[in-house]
């Protein structure tokens, strides 16, 4: 009697799962290349922003820009002068500064009086004549050391201090997390360890609501409510009308939905045994969320802290509105730090309420004004990337792997 190989249907089945897993999948082709294309747009945007930046903000720092020095020509200059006129309004011009008049280059080398005396056709620039009202322009170079220490903001004047805007950004972001965080932890313990299902499935939408509101409509609530509610509290001389205080407060709670839905998904993951495990050994519900709930979500937690201080960094319309429209210069030798530098109840100019607020005037294209939003821009983003980088080294500490 013959007896069958036992091996010939395994080499069947073999050849026929071969079969299957060469035959096309043509949907299955179509839908992996979208999410490829998706993923490839993201970073190639990313990459994009971060050039642009980077570019804009390199030609901010080497390229001669021309200032306006509201100065004009009082007479005719021939192409042999040597010398010119100019009238006495204006900013003042010094010996050895660069100035131009048209596509002409000169430099300062003498001054009496309003008759300024100067060096003609200054790198290689064509020497031509000039009519009287001519717009005398002066050569202004941004130092990036001048840029990180000076604390003056007034590029109309040469001045490129961001002390006085990364000051005030500070300012309203840390008002803003002393609101955001504290209560939205708390909001996020109550809906995990506390509120029924029910009540969770119902409340956590309601809060996320806020989050849909416009901050231009919070910009508003900050103006007409929060500052006067401060007024009345702490006096009307005390509060400006433009302050940080009123602006921070508005943007912490503008985020309590995002810390408290990353925070209260960060506690919810947490394995329900860790909780069982505590109750057996006799610990309240209080103790529970406290010591063993809240350190095993520490990781998430502390994830949804940093998106929340990045969100508070980066909100403008709330601090365009409510914080003021001017930088807060200061003298560290003359000014008093918290009686005048970081008092809240001042109004001060946040880096992305500069931005909203010279980008809606009439900047020309790739003037010193509109070069100097890009290095604004590239300094938050460094801000930024600087917490995330924090972030995921927290993270990477602190995270809890359970099965």
């Amino acid at each position: 009697m013959a007896t069958q190989n036992p091996a010939t249907p395994m080499v069947g089945t073999a050849i026929r799962a071969g079969e299957l897993a060469k035959k096309p999948r043509i949907g299955e082709s179509i839908i992996q290349t979208i999410l490829f294309v998706c993923g490839a747009i993201s970073i190639l945007t990313t990459v994009g922003i971060v050039y642009i930046l980077g570019s804009e903000s390199l030609n901010f720092f080497t390229k001669t820009n021309w200032e306006d020095t509201n100065k004009r020509l009082v007479v005719d200059m021939s192409q042999a002068a040597t010398t010119l006129e100019a009238a006495e309004s204006g900013a003042a011009i010094e010996v050895g500064e660069t100035i131009r008049l048209s596509d002409e280059i000169m430099e300062v080398t003498a001054i009496n009086g309003t008759i300024v005396s100067v060096a003609r056709g200054v790198d290689g620039s064509e020497i031509v004549p000039h009519n009287a009202g001519v717009t005398i322009e002066r050569a202004t170079d941004v130092s990036v050391w001048d840029t990180l220490t000076s604390t003056n903001w007034t590029p109309q004047l040469g001045n490129f201090g961001l002390w006085p805007l990364i000051l005030a950004t500070m300012m309203t972001s840390v008002i803003a997390m002393l609101v955001a965080l504290p209560v939205g932890l708390a909001t996020a313990i109550y809906l995990s360890e506390y509120a029924s299902e029910k009540a969770r499935s119902t409340l956590k939408p309601i809060l996320e609501v806020l989050a849909g509101v416009p901050t231009v409509v919070y910009g508003y609530f900050a103006l007409t409510f929060m500052t006067p509610l401060l007024r009345s509290l702490f006096g009307l001389e005390t509060v400006k009308i433009f302050n940080t205080a009123s602006a921070g407060i508005v943007v912490g709670i503008l985020i309590i939905p995002l810390v408290t839905s990353m925070s209260e998904d960060a506690l919810h993951a947490v394995p329900d045994s860790l909780r069982q495990a505590a109750y057996g050994l006799g610990a309240t519900k209080l103790e529970t969320s406290l010591r063993i709930v809240l350190p095993a979500a520490l990781s998430g937690i502390t994830a949804a802290f940093v998106v929340a201080i990045s969100r508070a960094i980066g909100e403008t319309m709330v601090v365009a509105i409510a914080a003021g429209s001017g930088p807060k210069n200061f003298d560290f030798g003359e000014d008093s730090l918290f009686g005048y530098i970081l008092n809240p109840f001042e109004s001060a100019e946040t880096m992305t309420g500069h931005i909203v607020r010279i980008s809606g005037g009439d900047l020309s294209y790739d003037s010193i004004d509109y070069n100097s939003i890009f290095a604004i821009g590239l300094g938050l983003f460094l801000m930024t990337l600087t917490l995330n980088i924090i972030s995921r080294r927290i993270v990477a500490k602190y995270r809890e792997v359970y099965e």
